[in-house]
């Protein structure tokens, strides 16, 4: 009886997914809870922020992770979703709630010009990158017929109301993101579990391997980038209608591609929920706690912070988590 219920999907082998599941459901109910507890307009800004930010850092660890690909230029992305969005819903009337995933279809579209840059590996593709990100905020300078230049955008449609719900406030703003957030946590799953993910991981560790069986370790990868740029394309699209303005120097500055590296490891890249959960703490001890302290220069205390988290808990702050609930089972079943 025990072996066949083993071998059927019994409830030990099932716990895994269940225990996710379950998990999963707690954070979602957890990060409702500033709203149930009514939170300050100021308080959900931060949140916002912060949940920009763990979309990003999401993105930046998806191709980092299964792409095997070090981005330093996720702000290339993150401007040209802002642009497009904003662009389609004040030059072409598209609705915002339309407009946001097709700023995400364009950031993956402009990441078409960086296929060339598949061609190289480790440090050069970082840099490669870079140089995109530097590329297209000249561009949205120069093309002030079209992105406003230098002067950027003021006068676009903000977030509607939908449903009654007024996705203009901080408080609909709020629930917005965070179901954006949600969703691409559940993408990231599902793509890490199938064979796409485990082809992605074997190319990681050996490309030229699974070229060998017939993998074609080029294409897979061309699509986690372009997964990654849709990613930080529609955050950068909901960003810019929450804020309300648009300027190059903003929108493709290199806080977009550094603060996703910096949050990612932090949190933990290898892990769906360790980006997540290092931009939040990552950026709300930035905004809290380091520029109360140092309001000039307080970003040296990030430094300080990922230096210690990494030393401390190279797997970062989910590896730290598994380690310490690991050894409290263990002292559990110990004493039992």
């Amino acid at each position: 009886m025990t072996v066949t219920s083993a071998t059927t999907g019994s409830p030990a082998i099932r716990r895994p997914g269940g225990r996710g599941m379950a998990l999963g459901a707690g954070l979602v109910v957890l990060a409702l809870l500033p709203l149930a507890a009514g939170a300050s307009p100021y308080l959900l800004g931060l949140l916002i922020s912060a949940l920009i930010l763990s979309g990003l850092a999401l993105s930046w660890a998806l191709l980092g992770n299964l792409g095997g690909m070090v981005s330093f230029g996720h702000a290339a992305s993150f401007g040209v979703g802002s642009y497009a969005s904003a662009l389609l819903a004040a030059k072409l009337g598209v609705p915002v709630l339309l407009a946001i995933p097709l700023g995400g279809v364009t950031a993956t579209l402009s990441s078409l010009a960086m296929l060339p840059a598949l061609r190289l590996s480790g440090p050069y593709f970082a840099l490669a990158i870079l140089a995109y990100a530097q590329i297209f905020r000249i561009l949205a300078t120069e093309l002030d017929w079209l992105t406003g230049g230098a002067a950027g955008l003021q006068r676009y449609p903000g977030l509607p109301t939908l449903f009654g719900i007024n996705l203009a406030d901080r408080a609909g703003s709020y629930v917005l993101v965070l179901g954006c957030v949600a969703l691409f946590a559940l993408v990231y799953v599902v793509l890490r579990k199938s064979h796409i993910g485990t082809a992605l991981r074997a190319i990681s560790d050996s490309e030229d391997a699974t070229r060998v069986v017939g993998v074609n370790a080029t294409l897979l990868k061309s699509w986690m980038l372009f997964l990654s740029a849709f990613i930080a394309g529609v955050f950068g699209a909901l960003n810019a209608h929450i804020i309300g303005f648009l300027e190059p120097d903003y929108a493709f500055s290199g806080i977009w591609s550094v603060m996703p590296i910096i949050a990612a490891v932090f949190g933990g890249y290898r892990s769906v929920l360790g980006p997540i959960f290092g931009a939040v703490v990552i950026y709300l001890f930035d905004q809290v706690i380091a520029k109360s302290l140092i309001p000039v220069g307080h970003q040296i205390l990030l430094g300080i912070l990922l230096a210690v988290m990494v030393l401390l808990a190279p797997n970062g702050l989910s590896g730290l988590v598994a380690r310490i609930f690991s050894k409290t089972a263990e002292k559990h079943h110990a004493g039992a």
